[in-house]
């Protein structure tokens, strides 16, 4: 009998474990499948602090993807280095009625290097698996170790990493001795944290989430951080890398930087600093100096990339960077501002998260060491604070383009750290000026020129080909402007690197049959270089706010001598419209045989309410329909 009864109670366990473990897909609440492109089933990620210089990081996830959008969320990718390893992986994968099709484990990864090319680091690697299924739904389990010989970043938790992922369970639990003191900040969680002590006496937090449904991608939306939910995690004292620190604010973490990472790494060669004295000779201007100094790094460096947070929070020493002619975006910055101490410029060190899509700051409120990922070099000037690029060898002297601009930054000083922000570019300043000047003939050729000045963040939208060959610059030309049968005599670019920078486009060209000429009627399309091309989708239910992130300016003035002998045939082009986000005008005029199109475009920036949404997909189809504009003549009696 009591072999029959353990059999039964083993039976039991196997028929329950099997139904914890039952990932069909149609057993997913139909309330989660809206907007969704993969669900998490279940999840559960512990971080586990036994002492300064040992995490212990846990993760077990399943994870239904129910369409192709959702593979991304099912590639597994686990960083490691020679303090951060990997204990075991392990998982399985899963059809869509719950059946295990495969299982893995660490062999199975592809193990590569963190860095593309060439690299001062050869120790940072990533593993990283993506089962190989094309069958939709399908899931993937599995659970991994990870022991991280630090304790000054935690990853941070971020339970639905993507607009379009539900959650039908996560939770997230961190672990600590009682006297390891954190500060924590939740975002757009629906429950608050629990904090209590396990068995064995150590402190514990947990947050959880259940039921969440999946958050519509939509165009124009705020930085999905916003809305997204996360936990970050920041420690008062820490040790990383053999280093001790402690901090609560941005000017105890920016102090730590400077004394403990930044310090003893600025010394440059006597015969380097003799160099920069020489080139600076006569140069009262400070500002001057400081371009000349920067201007020379650019011209001896070259950059190599590491990110920050992968590739270490140290700069590698001047003096190496000195000798070998290269680095990664800290080790620029802190050579750089070795340069300019020589001739007693001082320079700050800030830390800044990167990024043209969205300008994303530091939090206010929130000191942590996990918010940024790039270095730039800020030179407090009296009354004109000048920041630096130091990693773009092309890059003009004050300039930092959209990829760090108007955004909050750390800046790492003797003192502490202070934030600081970056300069903004206004509308009014990314500018794309274009003049163009066309001759149409009586077969329908057109003949002339084009000149476009690029301005602000618009200053390097043709740094991508002014370098190619001749042969790429001319192919991806015609992909830019929309004008059939081109063919181009010329073709150069200047740029001028003074504190307001500017790179011209100029381009002679003919096409022919530009113009249809049939049955005593002349027609062509008006706006030759500048068209949106597709207008914007309209959405119902719109969630998220409209986020403008950057605001510019275009204006187009086309000249067209017409052919003689003809007549307007069609209603001229009058269009203004002006809305809180941004203004269009397109008017045409004809006198004798001159046409003038004028186009001026301008978008503002700022976040809008959802509403506006709609009127912002019409107020692009008007522009769509203006760009699309026919112009029909007719021969004159």
């Amino acid at each position: 009998m009591k072999l029959i009864f353990v059999a039964f109670c083993l039976l039991i366990a196997v028929i329950a474990a099997r139904a914890q473990e039952n990932y069909a897909a149609n057993l997913i609440p139909n309330e989660l499948l809206p907007y969704a492109s993969a669900v998490v089933r279940n999840e559960e990620v512990s971080i586990e602090v036994k002492d300064l210089d040992n995490t212990i990081y846990r993760v077990k996830k399943a994870i239904t993807v129910l369409n192709k959008n959702g593979d991304d969320l099912a590639h597994m990718v686990i960083w490691h280095d020679k303090s951060r390893t990997i204990r075991y992986i392990k998982g399985a994968v899963y059809n869509e009625f719950g059946m295990q099709t495969g299982k893995f484990s660490q062999s199975d990864f592809e193990d590569v290097s963190a860095i593309d090319g060439f690299s001062l680091f050869d120790d940072t690697r990533l593993m990283h698996y993506l089962p190989t299924v094309n069958i939709y739904p399908y899931t993937i389990a599995y659970e991994y170790e990870v022991h991280s010989k630090q304790s000054l970043i935690f990853e941070e938790w971020q339970p639905n990493p993507a607009t379009g992922t539900a959650i039908e369970k996560s939770l997230f639990t961190f672990i600590c001795k009682p006297e390891f003191r954190i500060r924590y900040k939740a975002t757009n969680l629906p429950t608050g944290e629990s904090i209590g002590t396990n068995a064995a006496g150590e402190k514990t937090y947990s947050w959880h989430i259940k039921g969440l449904k999946a958050v519509k991608q939509e165009p124009f939306s705020p930085y999905d951080k916003t809305y997204l939910s996360s936990v970050k995690i920041a420690p008062e004292n820490f040790k990383y890398h053999g280093i001790s620190g402690s901090f609560t604010t941005w000017e105890q973490l920016g102090k730590w930087i400077y004394d403990k990472l930044l310090v003893d790494r600025a010394a440059i060669p006597m015969e380097t600093e003799t160099r920069i004295k020489e080139i600076t000779a006569g140069i009262t201007d400070p500002k001057l100096k400081a371009k000349k100094i920067y201007e020379y790094m650019q011209q001896k460096t070259h950059y190599i990339s590491i990110q920050i947070g992968i590739g270490g929070f140290q700069p590698f020493p001047a003096s190496d960077v000195d000798k070998l002619n290269y680095g990664d975006c800290k080790a620029l910055v802190n050579y750089t501002k070795a340069l300019l101490k020589t001739v007693d410029i001082d320079s700050y060190y800030c830390i800044v998260k990167s990024g043209r899509q969205h300008k994303v700051s530091m939090l206010n409120d929130f000191a942590s060491m996990d918010q940024a990922d790039h270095v730039i070099l800020c030179i407090p000037f009296k009354n004109d604070t000048t920041w630096l690029e130091c990693t773009d060898q092309k890059m003009p002297f004050g300039f930092l383009s959209d990829f760090t601009d108007d955004r909050t930054v750390l800046a790492c000083t003797p003192e502490g750290g202070k934030l600081l922000h970056t300069p903004k570019y206004t509308k009014e300043e990314n500018v794309e000026k274009r003049s163009a000047n066309f001759v149409l003939n009586d077969t329908g050729e057109l003949t002339g020129n084009i000149e476009t000045l690029f301005k602000g963040t618009d200053y390097d939208n043709r740094e991508w080909m002014i370098n190619d060959s001749r042969t790429d610059q001319l192919k991806d030309i015609k992909k830019i402007y929309p004008i059939n049968n081109m063919e181009i005599s010329k073709l150069e670019y200047k740029q001028d690197k003074s504190l307001k920078p500017v790179t011209t486009e100029d381009i002679n060209l003919t096409a022919r049959e530009y113009a249809a000429v049939s049955d005593g009627k002349y027609n062509f399309m008006l706006n030759s270089v500048n068209r949106i091309g597709r207008p914007l989708k309209s959405l119902r239910n719109r969630q998220n706010q409209v986020s403008i992130t950057r605001g510019f300016t275009e204006e187009d003035e086309i000249t067209y001598v017409l052919p003689k002998g003809y007549k307007l045939d069609s209603e001229p082009l009058n269009l203004n419209i002006n809305k809180p986000f941004g203004k269009f005008t397109a008017v045409m005029a004809v006198k004798g045989n001159t046409l003038t199109y004028s186009r001026k475009f301008q978008l503002n920036d700022g976040l809008y309410d959802k509403d506006t949404y709609q009127d912002l997909v019409d107020f692009y189809q008007a522009i769509v329909d203006a760009d699309e504009y026919n112009v029909t003549m007719v021969k004159s009696n």
